[in-house]
């Protein structure tokens, strides 16, 4: 593949969160009662005692298929997978656990993941329509020198919800939108982005 110029230095990655320590930290953050990045509302905080909620659910009911575990195994040639988040982010709850499922199925597979605040260069070169939205996950060669594909920050049917109710919010107020979003991750358990990511990874093995 064609090698592309990009800000991930094998020391931006190394510094990244392994998926257990990074839900470890989120535990540290909410027993502290507070959270990532400069906003330290009471509601940011909320947030963050949800995410933590949710990714030990997820942690604990999120399954793989068997085709998306076969393609997973079948990866012969190293790959890091770097995730861009923050502790408060919901559409991360939400995701993160899934990739780290994936990424325990393949030794070959490193993934870490940074925080978007402290790491605003990398955002910024995985913006999406403009805007720093997480989470964001950029799969790289073991070596680092080829970008194999970008996920994020949510599910397609997602994208285009937020978009419609941006144009139209039909009555319904931000925080019953929310539920709404909540609603759709229980009950879609991580199919959509199971589907979107199969042909992504599976691109990844073509020499």
């Amino acid at each position: 593949m064609e090698s592309l110029s990009h800000p991930v230095t094998p020391a931006i990655f190394e510094k990244g969160f392994p998926y257990p320590e990074f839900v470890a930290f989120t535990e540290k953050l909410v027993s502290e009662n507070r959270t990532t990045g400069a906003n330290q509302s009471e509601a940011y905080l909320d947030y963050t005692r949800m995410c933590l909620q949710r990714m030990h659910r997820w942690d604990k009911t999120a399954k793989v298929s068997l085709a998306m575990q076969e393609l997973i195994e079948s990866i012969q040639q190293p790959q890091r997978w770097l995730v861009i988040t923050e502790a408060w982010c919901g559409d991360g709850s939400q995701s993160i656990p899934f990739l780290a499922k994936l990424a325990d199925l393949n030794p070959k597979i490193q993934l870490r993941i940074i925080l978007r605040d402290e790491n605003p260069a990398v955002m910024d070169a995985y913006e999406t329509n403009g805007a720093r939205s997480i989470p964001k996950l950029v799969a790289f060669s073991g070596d680092l020198r080829c970008e194999l594909f970008t996920w994020g920050p949510k599910p397609h049917y997602l994208m285009e919800r937020y978009k419609e109710y941006r144009h139209d919010s039909k009555g319904l107020s931000y925080q019953e939108f929310l539920e709404e979003v909540y609603l759709w991750y229980a009950r879609n358990k991580n199919k959509d982005l199971e589907v979107e990511l199969f042909p992504l990874i599976q691109s990844s093995l073509i020499q």
